[in-house]
């Protein structure tokens, strides 16, 4: 009896080992040499999981005490030059064998039922593109209505029984992997074909939003290692939301909450999200990623990050935070060129241009000309006032620079400011931010425009930017 258990407990733990390891084996007659690579689909590019050499056999065998994340991997063979798809699910002992002449009707896959149903639509799509092909260039050849009208009926015919394939696999199929992968790629159906008027198109677009998720459920990790995730992930962010940062954060918060029950999803997600907006395309989308740092990665739910990784991310969500398009700016306690007390709350206008340069800064020398010019010209008629910064690290050595280059090309009409050494050494001795942190000022020249109440209406921009944006709120203030 003693025995048996013994034997019993012994192939529970085979077992155990087995469940939590991964063995792939890559066979051809092709090679019989080099090295071949394990990879997996992620956004546009392969990533590589493992190598291993192809032996004189024409064998290489990919293993590890792991089990693979599932999705859609690819086997590159020596060379780099051809690789073949396959998919990983639960099982995770799988034997690849690839004959080079035809990777997609001749590569048979063992040991992973997802792989046969894989491969009996590879071969029915791959027959259905040869028809599909053959009926456009029969179009395109067409002499009379009648051929024409026969190859465009053909090729919808052949075009609706290839979807109809499709979703017989995903109802008679629905827990498969590949029913969740072709549920993933399917693009919503436009509501009206043929939009005649502007709210037709408006309804087009919420109804095409709404459903643009209906295949995918953020609770499968199974679909991040793809081609199309990525992509479709892109366009939602880039071209389907309202560019505004409430509406980009009420969409990354509800993924991330679908999200929280698959870990591989939630971190992808969490991930892209901060890499997309922490130097984000439009201003004032920094605001989303602030958002993310405060709401998931300074309360601990990036645990994945490694220190310098989470350095990184706080110490540029911290620049961000006071400089929000909208808040109000933080106070400069400067001096101007007489020594006297002039910070920037004291100035009364309109709008406040703020412009931290640098005598010494090349691009900063072509700018401010420009700047003092159009200020002249138009600005200041419109009672905008110029606040500018001397910005650099050894303010005292630079002065006689700065006050040179104001003398030189007359800013006289300017605030022209900086920070002593005593009011620098006072903030970090009660570790206050300085102004590079609060108004982000990494490189000069850098550009804020503030309304009336000093609240941040634009940053960042070159002056002709400033000066466009500045016409367009003049010119609907008077509408």
């Amino acid at each position: 009896m003693k025995h048996y258990l013994i034997l019993v407990v012994a192939t529970i733990c085979f077992a155990s080992a087995q469940s939590q390891s991964f063995k792939v084996t890559l066979q051809t007659t092709q090679y019989t040499s080099g090295i071949a690579y394990l990879t997996y689909h992620m956004g546009k590019s392969l990533a590589v999981e493992d190598s291993a050499a192809v032996n004189s056999g024409g064998v290489a065998i990919f293993s590890g005490k792991r089990k693979l994340q599932p999705g859609i991997y690819a086997l590159v063979l020596p060379g780099k030059s051809k690789s073949v798809d396959f998919l990983v699910d639960k099982e995770q002992l799988i034997t690849v064998k690839v004959d080079t002449a035809d990777l997609v009707a001749k590569t048979i896959v063992t040991g992973s039922p997802a792989n046969v149903l894989l491969q009996q639509y590879q071969k029915t799509i791959a027959s259905k593109a040869q028809l599909l092909d053959a009926e456009k260039r029969a179009y395109g050849f067409s002499t009379t209505k009648a051929d024409t009208a026969l190859h465009e009926a053909n090729y919808n015919r052949l075009n609706k029984e290839l979807n109809d394939y499709r979703e017989s696999i995903i109802k008679t199929q629905p827990t498969s992997m590949l029913a969740a992968l072709l549920n993933a790629m399917k693009d919503p159906k436009v509501l009206n074909n043929k939009p005649a008027t502007h709210a037709d198109s408006i309804q087009n677009y919420f109804y095409y939003k709404s459903h643009y998720w209906d295949g995918v459920t953020f609770m499968d990790d199974r679909i991040i290692r793809t081609p199309f995730f990525l992509p479709k992930l892109e366009r939602f962010y880039r071209e389907l939301i309202v560019p505004e940062p409430d509406s980009l954060i009420k969409e990354a918060d509800y993924q991330l909450l679908l999200a929280r029950s698959s870990p591989e999803m939630y971190k992808y997600l969490l991930n892209w999200l901060t890499d997309e907006y922490i130097s984000p395309k439009y201003m004032g989308q920094d605001a989303v990623f602030v958002h993310l740092f405060e709401k998931y990665h300074s309360k601990g739910l990036s645990s994945w990050l490694n220190e310098k990784q989470m350095e990184t991310i706080s110490r540029r969500a911290y620049m961000l935070m006071a400089n929000l398009i909208g808040a109000k700016a933080a106070d400069l306690e400067m001096v101007d060129t007489a020594g006297k007390s002039a910070p920037l709350y004291n100035v009364s206008a309109d709008y406040t241009v703020v412009v931290f340069w640098d005598p010494t800064c090349g691009h900063c020398k072509e700018t401010l000309p420009h700047m003092d010019s159009i200020y002249r010209a138009s600005w200041k008629a419109h009672n905008v006032k110029m606040y500018g910064v001397l910005s650099a690290d050894s303010k005292e050595d630079l002065k006689e620079d700065w006050l040179k280059y104001i003398r030189e090309h007359n800013l006289a009409d300017w605030v022209n400011v900086y920070q002593t050494k005593e009011t620098a050494a006072a903030e970090v001795a009660a570790q206050k931010a300085g102004y590079r942190q609060l108004y982000d000022v990494t490189l000069t020249p850098t550009l804020f425009l503030l309304d009336k109440d000093k609240r941040i209406i634009a940053k960042k921009l070159n002056w002709q930017q400033l000066d466009e944006l500045l016409q367009v709120k003049w010119k609907n203030k008077t509408n």
